[in-house]
Protein backbone atom coordinates (compact mmCIF):
# COMPACT_ATOMS: atom_id res chain seq x y z
CA UNK A 1 0.00 0.00 0.00
CA UNK A 2 2.83 2.39 0.86
CA UNK A 3 4.52 1.84 -2.50
CA UNK A 4 1.24 2.40 -4.34
CA UNK A 5 0.86 5.73 -2.54
CA UNK A 6 4.44 6.73 -3.44
CA UNK A 7 4.07 5.75 -7.13
CA UNK A 8 0.78 7.64 -7.49
CA UNK A 9 2.24 10.67 -5.75
CA UNK A 10 5.23 10.68 -8.12
CA UNK A 11 3.09 10.34 -11.23
CA UNK A 12 0.49 12.91 -10.20
CA UNK A 13 3.21 15.23 -8.84
CA UNK A 14 5.09 15.15 -12.15
CA UNK A 15 1.86 15.66 -14.03
CA UNK A 16 0.83 18.59 -11.83
CA UNK A 17 4.24 20.23 -12.20
CA UNK A 18 3.86 20.03 -15.98
CA UNK A 19 0.39 21.54 -15.84
CA UNK A 20 1.51 24.52 -13.78
CA UNK A 21 3.26 23.56 -10.55
CA UNK A 22 2.57 22.30 -7.06
CA UNK A 23 3.74 18.71 -7.49
CA UNK A 24 5.34 18.78 -4.05
CA UNK A 25 1.87 19.34 -2.61
CA UNK A 26 1.39 15.62 -3.36
CA UNK A 27 4.84 14.07 -2.90
CA UNK A 28 5.47 15.75 0.46
CA UNK A 29 2.34 14.46 2.26
CA UNK A 30 2.72 11.05 0.58
CA UNK A 31 6.24 10.60 1.95
CA UNK A 32 5.23 11.88 5.38
CA UNK A 33 2.33 9.38 5.28
CA UNK A 34 4.72 6.46 4.77
CA UNK A 35 6.86 7.58 7.71
CA UNK A 36 9.56 9.82 6.23
CA UNK A 37 10.55 12.82 8.47
CA UNK A 38 9.32 16.21 7.11
CA UNK A 39 12.67 17.62 5.96
CA UNK A 40 13.74 14.31 4.39
CA UNK A 41 10.30 14.06 2.73
CA UNK A 42 10.77 17.53 1.24
CA UNK A 43 14.30 16.89 -0.03
CA UNK A 44 13.50 13.42 -1.39
CA UNK A 45 10.34 14.63 -3.13
CA UNK A 46 12.19 17.57 -4.62
CA UNK A 47 14.97 15.34 -5.95
CA UNK A 48 12.49 12.85 -7.39
CA UNK A 49 10.61 15.54 -9.32
CA UNK A 50 13.79 16.72 -11.09
CA UNK A 51 13.40 14.32 -14.08
CA UNK A 52 9.82 15.50 -14.45
CA UNK A 53 10.99 19.12 -14.69
CA UNK A 54 13.41 18.16 -17.45
CA UNK A 55 10.77 16.20 -19.37
CA UNK A 56 8.31 19.10 -19.12
CA UNK A 57 10.91 21.65 -20.27
CA UNK A 58 11.65 19.51 -23.32
CA UNK A 59 7.92 19.20 -24.11
CA UNK A 60 7.45 23.00 -23.98
CA UNK A 61 10.79 23.88 -25.63
CA UNK A 62 9.22 25.52 -28.69
CA UNK A 63 7.11 27.92 -26.58
CA UNK A 64 9.75 29.17 -24.13
CA UNK A 65 10.22 32.93 -23.94
CA UNK A 66 12.36 35.00 -21.56
CA UNK A 67 11.15 38.07 -19.63
CA UNK A 68 12.66 41.42 -20.45
CA UNK A 69 16.27 41.70 -19.35
CA UNK A 70 16.70 37.98 -18.76
CA UNK A 71 18.52 35.44 -20.92
CA UNK A 72 19.15 31.73 -20.56
CA UNK A 73 22.57 32.44 -19.02
CA UNK A 74 21.18 34.95 -16.51
CA UNK A 75 18.32 32.65 -15.54
CA UNK A 76 20.73 29.74 -15.10
CA UNK A 77 23.11 31.65 -12.82
CA UNK A 78 20.30 33.04 -10.67
CA UNK A 79 18.57 29.65 -10.38
CA UNK A 80 21.77 27.85 -9.35
CA UNK A 81 22.69 30.52 -6.81
CA UNK A 82 19.22 30.75 -5.29
CA UNK A 83 18.75 26.97 -5.17
CA UNK A 84 22.02 26.42 -3.31
CA UNK A 85 21.27 29.14 -0.74
CA UNK A 86 17.76 27.83 -0.09
CA UNK A 87 18.94 24.24 0.25
CA UNK A 88 21.61 25.25 2.77
CA UNK A 89 18.97 27.13 4.78
CA UNK A 90 16.76 24.03 4.84
CA UNK A 91 19.54 21.85 6.27
CA UNK A 92 19.87 24.34 9.14
CA UNK A 93 16.14 24.03 9.98
CA UNK A 94 14.74 21.47 12.43
CA UNK A 95 11.90 19.09 11.50
CA UNK A 96 9.64 20.75 14.09
CA UNK A 97 10.13 24.23 12.69
CA UNK A 98 9.76 23.05 9.10
CA UNK A 99 6.52 21.18 9.92
CA UNK A 100 5.07 24.36 11.41
CA UNK A 101 6.07 26.36 8.31
CA UNK A 102 4.60 23.97 5.71
CA UNK A 103 0.95 25.19 5.72
CA UNK A 104 2.06 28.83 5.68
CA UNK A 105 4.39 28.22 2.75
CA UNK A 106 1.60 26.51 0.81
CA UNK A 107 -0.76 29.39 1.64
CA UNK A 108 1.84 31.88 0.39
CA UNK A 109 2.33 30.07 -2.91
CA UNK A 110 -1.40 29.70 -3.57
CA UNK A 111 -2.11 33.35 -2.72
CA UNK A 112 0.69 34.46 -5.03
CA UNK A 113 -0.87 32.61 -7.93
CA UNK A 114 -4.35 33.99 -7.23
CA UNK A 115 -3.28 37.64 -7.08
CA UNK A 116 -0.59 37.37 -9.78
CA UNK A 117 -2.85 38.26 -12.74
CA UNK A 118 -4.38 41.17 -10.78
CA UNK A 119 -0.95 42.56 -9.96
CA UNK A 120 0.11 42.19 -13.58
CA UNK A 121 -2.92 44.21 -14.68
CA UNK A 122 -2.20 46.88 -12.07
CA UNK A 123 1.42 47.10 -13.19
CA UNK A 124 0.37 47.69 -16.78
CA UNK A 125 -1.96 50.49 -15.69
CA UNK A 126 0.55 52.22 -13.43
CA UNK A 127 3.55 52.02 -15.74
CA UNK A 128 1.79 53.24 -18.83
CA UNK A 129 2.70 56.86 -18.10
CA UNK A 130 6.41 56.11 -17.72
CA UNK A 131 8.75 56.43 -20.62
CA UNK A 132 10.04 53.16 -22.01
CA UNK A 133 13.64 54.25 -21.44
CA UNK A 134 13.04 55.02 -17.75
CA UNK A 135 11.27 51.71 -17.23
CA UNK A 136 14.03 49.67 -18.90
CA UNK A 137 16.65 51.08 -16.56
CA UNK A 138 15.18 49.18 -13.64
CA UNK A 139 13.29 46.24 -15.05
CA UNK A 140 16.28 43.90 -15.41
CA UNK A 141 17.45 44.42 -11.81
CA UNK A 142 13.91 43.98 -10.51
CA UNK A 143 13.35 40.78 -12.48
CA UNK A 144 16.69 39.28 -11.41
CA UNK A 145 16.09 40.13 -7.74
CA UNK A 146 12.58 38.67 -7.80
CA UNK A 147 13.78 35.49 -9.50
CA UNK A 148 16.64 35.09 -6.99
CA UNK A 149 14.27 35.34 -4.01
CA UNK A 150 11.92 32.78 -5.57
CA UNK A 151 14.80 30.39 -6.29
CA UNK A 152 15.95 30.62 -2.67
CA UNK A 153 12.40 29.70 -1.66
CA UNK A 154 12.49 26.83 -4.16
CA UNK A 155 15.70 25.46 -2.75
CA UNK A 156 14.23 25.67 0.75
CA UNK A 157 10.73 24.29 0.23
CA UNK A 158 9.93 23.67 -3.46
CA UNK A 159 6.24 23.22 -2.68
CA UNK A 160 4.25 25.59 -4.87
CA UNK A 161 7.43 26.77 -6.59
CA UNK A 162 5.87 26.50 -10.03
CA UNK A 163 2.84 28.49 -8.93
CA UNK A 164 5.00 31.31 -7.60
CA UNK A 165 7.19 31.29 -10.71
CA UNK A 166 4.15 31.57 -12.97
CA UNK A 167 2.83 34.50 -10.92
CA UNK A 168 6.24 36.20 -11.14
CA UNK A 169 6.51 35.66 -14.89
CA UNK A 170 3.07 37.18 -15.26
CA UNK A 171 4.24 40.26 -13.35
CA UNK A 172 7.25 40.40 -15.66
CA UNK A 173 4.90 40.81 -18.60
CA UNK A 174 4.51 37.28 -19.94
CA UNK A 175 1.04 36.15 -20.96
CA UNK A 176 1.52 32.83 -22.80
CA UNK A 177 0.92 30.08 -20.23
CA UNK A 178 2.66 27.46 -22.37
CA UNK A 179 5.82 29.54 -22.71
CA UNK A 180 5.67 30.40 -19.01
CA UNK A 181 5.36 26.70 -18.19
CA UNK A 182 8.47 25.92 -20.22
CA UNK A 183 10.53 28.61 -18.55
CA UNK A 184 9.19 27.54 -15.16
CA UNK A 185 10.38 24.00 -15.84
CA UNK A 186 13.88 25.21 -16.81
CA UNK A 187 14.24 27.32 -13.66
CA UNK A 188 12.85 24.51 -11.48
CA UNK A 189 15.23 21.96 -12.99
CA UNK A 190 18.32 24.15 -12.56
CA UNK A 191 17.70 25.15 -8.95
CA UNK A 192 16.69 21.59 -8.08
CA UNK A 193 19.94 20.18 -9.50
CA UNK A 194 22.09 22.30 -7.20
CA UNK A 195 19.70 21.88 -4.26
CA UNK A 196 19.81 18.09 -4.56
CA UNK A 197 23.61 18.19 -4.46
CA UNK A 198 23.43 20.16 -1.22
CA UNK A 199 20.75 17.78 0.16
CA UNK A 200 22.99 14.80 -0.66
CA UNK A 201 25.87 16.28 1.31
CA UNK A 202 23.44 16.87 4.17
CA UNK A 203 22.40 13.19 4.15
CA UNK A 204 18.64 13.89 4.02
CA UNK A 205 17.71 11.95 0.85
CA UNK A 206 15.73 8.71 1.29
CA UNK A 207 17.16 6.63 -1.54
CA UNK A 208 14.65 3.78 -1.21
CA UNK A 209 11.86 6.10 -2.36
CA UNK A 210 13.88 8.33 -4.67
CA UNK A 211 14.08 6.01 -7.69
CA UNK A 212 10.40 5.06 -7.67
CA UNK A 213 9.28 8.66 -7.32
CA UNK A 214 11.71 9.78 -10.02
CA UNK A 215 10.57 7.27 -12.65
CA UNK A 216 6.88 7.89 -12.00
CA UNK A 217 7.40 11.68 -12.09
CA UNK A 218 9.03 11.47 -15.55
CA UNK A 219 5.99 9.65 -16.92
CA UNK A 220 3.65 12.05 -15.18
CA UNK A 221 5.60 15.09 -16.35
CA UNK A 222 5.41 14.15 -20.03
CA UNK A 223 1.75 13.13 -19.83
CA UNK A 224 0.93 16.34 -17.96
CA UNK A 225 2.69 18.53 -20.52
CA UNK A 226 0.70 16.95 -23.34
CA UNK A 227 -2.50 17.27 -21.31
CA UNK A 228 -1.86 20.97 -20.71
CA UNK A 229 -2.37 21.81 -24.40
CA UNK A 230 -5.94 20.46 -24.17
CA UNK A 231 -6.95 22.78 -21.33
CA UNK A 232 -7.97 26.42 -21.41
CA UNK A 233 -5.78 28.89 -19.54
CA UNK A 234 -8.59 29.68 -17.09
CA UNK A 235 -9.16 26.02 -16.30
CA UNK A 236 -5.45 25.57 -15.67
CA UNK A 237 -5.53 28.35 -13.11
CA UNK A 238 -8.65 26.93 -11.44
CA UNK A 239 -7.04 23.49 -11.04
CA UNK A 240 -3.93 24.95 -9.47
CA UNK A 241 -5.85 27.13 -7.01
CA UNK A 242 -8.10 24.22 -6.00
CA UNK A 243 -5.16 21.91 -5.24
CA UNK A 244 -3.32 24.62 -3.34
CA UNK A 245 -6.35 25.40 -1.16
CA UNK A 246 -6.98 21.71 -0.41
CA UNK A 247 -3.35 21.04 0.58
CA UNK A 248 -3.27 24.20 2.68
CA UNK A 249 -6.36 23.12 4.63
CA UNK A 250 -5.00 19.59 5.09
CA UNK A 251 -1.70 20.75 6.54
CA UNK A 252 -3.31 23.38 8.80
CA UNK A 253 -5.66 20.69 10.16
CA UNK A 254 -2.73 18.32 10.65
CA UNK A 255 -0.78 20.99 12.53
CA UNK A 256 -3.83 21.70 14.72
CA UNK A 257 -4.32 17.99 15.52
CA UNK A 258 -0.61 17.55 16.37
Amino acid sequence: MEWIVVVLAGFLGGMLNAVAGGGSFLTLPALIFVGVPPIAANTTGTAALLPGYIASAWRFRHDIEYPRGLSLLTVSVVALLGGSVGAAMLLLTTNEVFSALIPWLILLSTAAFIIGPKLMSLKKNTTGSRSERHYCRYIQAINITALLVICIYGGYFNGGLGIILLAAFGLMGQVNMYGMNGLKSIVSALLTVIAVIVYAFGGTLQLEYLLVLGVSSVVGGYVGAAFTYRLSQQRLRSIIVFIGVVMCVVFFLRAHID
